[in-house]
């Protein structure tokens, strides 16, 4: 895009030519409270006025570090009620690839086809797209891929795979539903052979489907769940939730099993915290599905062949990527800024902060309908 950012502010980018942008992605699916929330910006002052970096692997008390964790477990079921704080994303995933080998003593993982869990090595195992992987060959073995939703597959999954890993929606695929009944399939088959259930709520955390996390809106619980981007309220924050009696298998055989430098820094948990404490507090949530209905209904054109997602992460589907790239550049001609998926490149992603109103929807929906019709052959 080339834009260069002078000022973020709620919905809204500024760039050094004076132009200003509705940000309908959201720095993918990271900015749910929207750009510079003042209170978390407060709180990222009154954290640094007291300390930054001291370190992290447990040797001391931070108190930004259990507040976050004991708020987040507070939300969860009782089962995940310890946190693993980390960085990102991948980091979340590879610490759970780790966890599930030191609970289960298997080497053996199931993914979904068309999933994307990080660009770490760990990670990248798990993605089947060999246009990401091949260069990077050799990535850890014992990877097998499966295609979501489909029930007959799940026999895949044996008494050798130490985990399942799973997106309750798609991202990467294009923002992809997980069948309740699959899912509740999924569930039973990991319980019957011993493996564990692993959820990668990356991108639909921190309220964006409409709930704090998505598998809340389903009948299952997973085993260990990955939060991460909108997580840290802007900062850079990850984690893995689990059992505690999962999770004290990294204090032993080897003593500090899993470990990192920065991850669960007090400034970026003091961010999570208030973050966290912003969107369970607040109307916002709730508010995700009628907003989304908005986007959908405002969204009614001749060249969108269908919208699929959940609560505000949706993706609309066109006829081909040319026609989608088309489309993306109008609208930021425009002044929107909306992109597309790695394994779905003839669609358009809208993701944008929860704190879009009514309005903007309408101004944002606007632009894309003009765009389509600009575009048009």
């Amino acid at each position: 895009m080339a834009l260069e950012i002078k000022k973020a502010e709620g919905v809204y980018l500024k760039t050094t030519d004076g132009k200003k942008y509705i940000d309908l992605i959201s720095g993918i699916s990271v900015s749910n409270l929207g750009h510079r929330n003042k209170s978390v910006v407060q709180a990222v002052r009154n954290q640094i006025a007291k300390y930054w970096h001291t370190m992290v692997y447990g040797e001391y008390i931070q108190s930004p570090q259990v507040k976050l964790a004991k708020l987040l477990t507070s939300h969860l079921p009782e089962k995940l009620n310890s946190v693993y704080f980390v960085n990102s994303g991948s980091e979340a995933i590879e610490g759970s690839l780790k966890l599930a080998k030191r609970v289960t003593g298997r080497g053996k993982f199931v993914a979904m086809k068309n999933a994307y869990h990080g660009s770490t090595a760990g990670a990248l195992s798990l993605m089947s797209d060999e246009f990401f992987s091949n260069t990077y060959r050799p990535l850890v073995p014992g990877v097998s891929y499966i295609d979501y939703n489909n029930e007959e597959q799940l026999s895949e999954i044996t008494c050798e795979t130490a985990a399942v890993v799973v997106e309750i929606i798609q991202g990467e695929a294009g923002y992809i539903l997980g069948n309740h009944k699959y899912l509740e399939l999924l569930r039973k088959k990991c319980d019957e052979v011993g493996a564990l259930l692993i959820a990668d709520e990356i991108q639909t955390g921190m309220g964006r489907s409409g709930s704090l996390y998505a598998f809340e809106q389903t009948t299952i619980v997973p085993d260990i769940l990955c939060t991460a981007k909108a997580f840290g309220g802007g900062m850079p924050l990850g984690a893995f939730v689990a059992n505690k009696t999962l999770m004290d298998k990294f204090t032993y055989n080897p003593v500090l099993g899993h470990i990192t430098t920065f991850g669960g820094h007090p400034v970026c948990c003091a961010a999570g915290y208030e973050n966290l404490r912003q969107l369970t507090k607040s109307d916002l949530i709730r508010g995700v599905e009628s907003k989304s209905s908005l986007f959908r209904s405002l969204l009614k054109h001749p060249d969108i062949q269908e919208i699929t997602g959940q609560g505000l992460m949706l993706g609309i589907q066109l006829e081909s990527a040319e026609r989608m790239h088309a489309v993306v550049d109008e609208c930021i001609k425009n002044g929107v800024i909306i992109d597309w998926f790695l394994f779905a490149e003839d669609k358009l992603r809208i993701a944008p902060p929860l704190i879009i109103s009514e309005n903007e929807i309408h101004k944002a929906c606007k632009v894309i309908l003009n765009a389509l019709d600009a575009t048009k052959n």
